[in-house]
């Protein structure tokens, strides 16, 4: 494994937080920016590397990998050293729930608001999809500052990738597809995204994708 890892990201899109995860790690790597505003993502030269068209896409060489949970636990694995994913057996099993939960359940009910063109083709079908991801979403961010109220990390004591993943929704949740007053509304996973803004890898990858840090 001596090929530089490559991903191709979008700026404040999900791959944020296999971003994250790299600047955590310490290793060198090369970021592709992949410009959503002229649909390259659904080019012949990106789908030939991601035939999804979305991001995030991790490289190694002709090695190519999708998914953020599998992104992000590869991360982790690769680099043992970063300690990005748990040793304990429960706070394994909590990280894991995290990332199954956020790719499944999270990003396709914020899906619903953003893309809800992906849903249905009727207008007033569209507006339906959309309302109905307001309120799943209005459910599930509430849903997190809950499982984000007992303190520390994701998983329990210890970071991992679970919690740059959460970070991208909670930069969702301020953005102005949901429009929530995050730090109003919801108090812990803003304390927990205060405290992600403090760590210089976030910092950083906030910086390249031209993105403010949580305040």
């Amino acid at each position: 494994m001596s090929d530089t890892l490559t991903l191709y990201y979008s700026p404040g899109a999900c791959s944020l937080a296999p971003h994250i995860a790299l600047e955590e790690t310490g290793a060198a790597f090369e970021a592709v920016k992949v410009d959503f505003a002229t649909a390259e993502q659904r080019g012949g030269r990106y789908l030939a590397i991601n035939q999804k068209g979305r991001v995030p896409a991790l490289a190694e060489g002709d090695w190519v990998l999708t998914e953020n949970p599998a992104i992000l636990r590869y991360i982790a694995r690769r680099h043992p050293q970063a300690g990005l994913w748990p040793e304990d057996p429960r706070e394994e099993a909590r990280c894991a729930e995290w990332l199954a939960w956020l790719s499944s359940t999270i990003h396709p009910a914020y899906a619903h608001i953003r893309r809800a063109e992906r849903y249905a083709t009727d207008e007033a079908a569209i507006e339906d999809v959309k309302a109905k991801g307001f309120e799943t979403c209005a459910d599930l961010w509430t849903m997190i500052e809950v499982g984000l109220s007992r303190g520390g990390w994701a998983a329990g004591e210890h970071y991992s990738v679970a919690d740059p993943y959460l970070l991208v929704f909670w930069h969702w949740g301020r953005g102005q597809v949901l429009g929530y007053d995050m730090a109003r509304q919801f108090p812990y996973w803003t304390d927990h995204a205060r405290r992600m803004a403090a760590r210089p890898a976030v910092q950083r990858a906030f910086a390249r994708e031209g993105l403010p840090l949580p305040a």
